[in-house]
């Protein structure tokens, strides 16, 4: 190809990728100009076609928590590569990965593997369905569940940073029974409802916390209903804490879905809950799921050796530099003027340039996205990696030391100064 500069790179793949990117909100059209192409990483750095290095606030959307290119996962995924890369056959690995995420989480009893998270809210859902006889789905406005026709109404993340409400390709027929409601809110639970998805903390309209009571109520609500209550943890799952939204709320979900951490970066999803609504899964019951690539070795190896790393030790860690960076980045935000509030719950955290701190969607849409595009690439020109839209989480790693985040926050200083 001979294209080297972030520019011809870019050019190169609008001729042979739709909009030149494999996941939209790459393009950079929410914050304009040409993206960056990543050739490398190590640590909280990312190095692109050019060159250029960034400490990148992105890890993978969340994927990456230890760090790129961490020496125990790279060696765990050569050693699992060496021995080949997919069998179509169980295999070891699914039985150790399956075991580290049974024994986190309260509630889950059994796990299946997936390739996505996508894959896992979607064959939740089936489940949920399969296991109650029930169809009509209820999910909450801005919360992102991947892009299955079912869940992409009123979705977060790259659907909101595109102004779309859903997607054209979705016949009506796909979302008759799935009702959307405002996040933070119990919405009324009737015995026609098979399930009721949630992200625990809203991570796709940036970043909101549930209000207190929230999660608890809508526990009590599903039961009352005979409601199946489902947790989307694909960002939160051991992010928020060992045990992820489970432990950090007290609140079991029927389901739990999982991605990103419990593959250490390489492609993969789950979903678990009892032995009793498992079970409804084939072959052991009539609710339909496969997967040719479900349970790859090299996933799996991944995921193990990072799930490894994350003791207690190092959830204090992730904290601590969470905290930093948010308590920083408003203060410098704030005294140059440029009013902004950057929420935080555990090692996850958000940012909104605005006055007031969002409960749910049509809040969250006050958001100032020009203010954050010209923050992105103030940030960017500075060495510092964001999401480039505007309801996209920041992700703080292991490798995220004081001296990082006291270099991002520096920059942010000067971003905010320069605006």
């Amino acid at each position: 190809m001979g294209s080297q500069t972030n520019r011809q790179l870019f050019r190169d793949a609008q001729s042979l990728i739709p909009g030149g990117v494999n996941s939209p909100v790459r393009a950079f059209q929410a914050v304009g100009g040409d993206p960056y192409f990543v050739v490398r990483g190590e640590g909280a750095h990312v190095y692109d076609a050019e060159g250029r290095k960034y400490i990148d606030l992105v890890q993978s959307y969340g994927a990456v928590i230890v760090g790129h290119a961490h020496p125990q996962v790279t060696e765990a995924i050569q050693k699992a590569a060496a021995l080949g890369t997919s069998f179509g056959a169980p295999t070891p690995g699914e039985i150790f990965l399956a075991e580290e995420i049974v024994n986190r989480v309260p509630g889950i009893e059994q796990l299946r593997l997936v390739n996505s998270g996508t894959e896992a809210t979607m064959s939740a859902i089936r489940l949920a369905r399969g296991h109650t006889g029930r169809n009509r789905v209820i999910k909450f406005s801005g919360c992102y569940h991947g892009h299955a026709d079912t869940l992409l109404a009123a979705g977060g993340s790259g659907v909101a940073t595109l102004g779309l409400s859903g997607s054209a390709g979705v016949p009506p027929s796909a979302v008759a029974d799935t009702i959307v409601v405002p996040y933070n809110a119990v919405p009324e639970i009737t015995q026609d409802d098979a399930c009721v998805i949630v992200e625990p903390v809203a991570a796709n309209m940036g970043l909101i916390a549930p209000l207190e009571g929230f999660l608890p109520q809508l526990r009590s609500a599903c039961d009352a209903a005979g409601t199946l209550l489902i947790f989307d943890e694909v960002i939160t799952g051991f992010r928020l804490a060992r045990g992820g939204a489970s432990e950090w709320f007290g609140v079991t979900p029927d389901i739990a879905c999982f991605g990103k951490v419990i593959g250490g970066g390489l492609p993969i999803g789950a979903f678990g809950g009892s032995e009793e609504i498992m079970s409804t899964l084939a072959p052991v019951g009539p609710v339909y799921q496969a997967g040719t690539l479900s349970g790859n070795p090299l996933a799996t190896a991944a995921g193990c050796a990072a799930l490894q790393l994350l003791d207690s030790a190092a959830y204090q860690k992730l904290y601590a530099m969470t905290e930093r960076l948010s308590a920083g980045i408003e203060k410098v935000l704030n005294g140059a003027g440029l009013p902004a509030i950057a929420p935080r719950v555990g090692s996850l955290l958000g940012l909104f340039l605005g006055d007031n701190a969002p409960t749910q969607y049509d809040e969250a849409r006050t958001t100032d996205e020009k203010a954050y595009a010209r923050f992105f690439h103030e940030m960017l020109d500075r060495g510092v990696a964001m999401a480039p839209g505007a309801y996209e989480a920041l992700f703080v790693g292991l490798a995220h030391t004081e001296d990082v985040v006291d270099t991002v926050i520096g920059a942010a200083a000067e971003s905010a100064a320069s605006l």
